[in-house]
């Protein structure tokens, strides 16, 4: 097994690379994508200069423990919520957005549809069918300013 890993020379961190990456596809998480990157790193260095195999070794040692706090990074990216933070959070998510009366204000109260829900907005006083923006969320109260 050594010699066949020696007769390879530099391909068998690629070959790893290759393996690591591929058993990666049939495990949960990322663990292993991030030692085949670093395999793959130390091959494509052996290509260039020719380190002993202790140095290699080293290498892959060096990349693999610094592959974990670039993909902590990566993941704490990745999860801050940045492709839905208003999900829950609904009323907040309409703050600036334009809706049609569906009851009129009276009284500093009246109700806009938004897609399938009814809503009871606060502002000034208007008429069914105007434009209205809202401009604050407070639970299920909107507060709204009429529009031009």
């Amino acid at each position: 097994m050594i010699d066949l890993l020696a007769s390879l020379g530099n391909w068998n961190w690629l070959i790893l690379g290759l393996v690591l990456v591929g058993l990666e596809l049939l495990t949960p998480g990322v663990f292993l994508f991030w030692l085949g990157l670093a395999a793959f790193l130390v091959g494509a260095l052996s290509f260039v200069v020719d380190p002993t195999w202790q140095t290699q070794l080293l290498m892959f040692a060096v990349f693999a423990a610094a592959a974990v706090p670039l993909w902590r990074r990566m993941a704490r990216r990745e999860s801050s919520g940045a492709a839905s933070p208003f999900l829950n959070r609904r009323a907040e998510a309409l703050v600036g957005r334009v809706f049609t009366l569906e009851r009129p204000i009276v009284d500093g109260t009246g109700t806009v549809r938004i897609d399938d829900t009814i809503w009871r907005v606060a502002g000034p006083d208007a008429p069914a069918g105007s434009r209205v923006k809202v401009v604050k969320a407070d639970g299920a109260s909107l507060t709204v300013a009429t529009e031009p």
